[in-house]
């Protein structure tokens, strides 16, 4: 195939947002008298709000809320954890839907307030969107997060850099289901075998996996992923065109020749 568009996750890829939201759910949690430890990596990390809200609720009722470690301890535990959760479906709840809502919005202000401190894009980011931008690449952001925060970032990133964005709001399933890449494909009018998603987690790699595109993983910004995250072309179990340690390491010449069917 030829590449006919490149297909952005945000969060944790383009630029370094996780620990704001690892930050903001530990609030969130306290406000509830749950303190987050590894365990909780998987519910909260690279989820919608919606999961995670249930989560904290059911957590909170459970009376269940103090356990071992803090979320600096567990930092590193968390990511890993979640990373070997791979596309796990969301888990279904039966919250009742007005708290677990409070509480997601809730999030959603607490995550909002650190992101509107300052982002900072992650390396080899801004460059190698101003290369696709150049060489007049399609690029389109396809973010788990809900639209107030995926604007607030743009005023870093530049909302100028993008053809399309999709948001939570966008699409109908969430990550892990294909989705948010069918829309932003159907958005630039491609078919997603033409596309190449950059993404940095077993969610989204799924997500973009299954609506036919080839896959670039961003795996070593983040404590432990670089083993959590496999090496080397279709690797198991994500089945990735490529793993790599930073967005330094991709340029245009690299996703033209994966969408190939080549590696360098």
């Amino acid at each position: 195939m030829s590449l006919r568009a490149v297909l952005f996750d945000m969060d944790g890829t383009l630029v370094d947002t996780e620990e704001l939201w690892w930050e903001a759910c530990a609030a969130v949690a306290g406000e509830l008298g749950v303190e987050l430890t590894g365990t909780d990596g998987e519910a909260v990390l690279g989820r919608p709000v919606e999961h995670t809200a249930a989560h904290l609720v059911r957590r909170a009722r459970s009376g269940h809320g103090r356990g071992p470690g803090t979320p600096a301890v567990d930092r590193a535990e968390t990511v890993e954890k979640t990373r070997e959760a791979g596309t796990a479906e969301t888990a279904e709840t039966t919250e009742p839907a007005e708290r677990v809502e409070t509480v997601a919005a809730r999030l959603t202000d607490a995550f909002a307030e650190r992101v509107a401190a300052g982002v900072t894009p992650l390396p080899g980011a801004l460059r190698l969107l101003d290369g696709l931008g150049a060489a007049g690449v399609p690029i389109a952001l396809v973010s788990a997060s809900p639209r107030r925060i995926v604007d607030i970032v743009l005023r870093t990133v530049g909302a100028g850099r993008f053809r399309l964005v999709v948001a939570a709001e966008d699409a109908g399933r969430a990550k892990p289901a294909p989705d948010p890449y069918l829309r932003a494909a159907a958005g630039l009018g491609v078919e997603p075998g033409d596309c190449v998603a950059v993404e940095d987690s077993p969610t989204g790699i799924a997500a973009a996996r299954t609506a036919g595109c080839r896959v670039v993983a961003v795996s070593s910004h983040r404590p432990g992923t670089a083993q959590s995250l496999p090496a080397g072309p279709g690797a198991a179990p994500y089945d990735v065109a490529m793993t790599v340690e930073s967005l330094e390491q991709v340029d245009l010449s690299t996703l033209r020749l994966l969408a190939a069917g080549r590696s360098r």
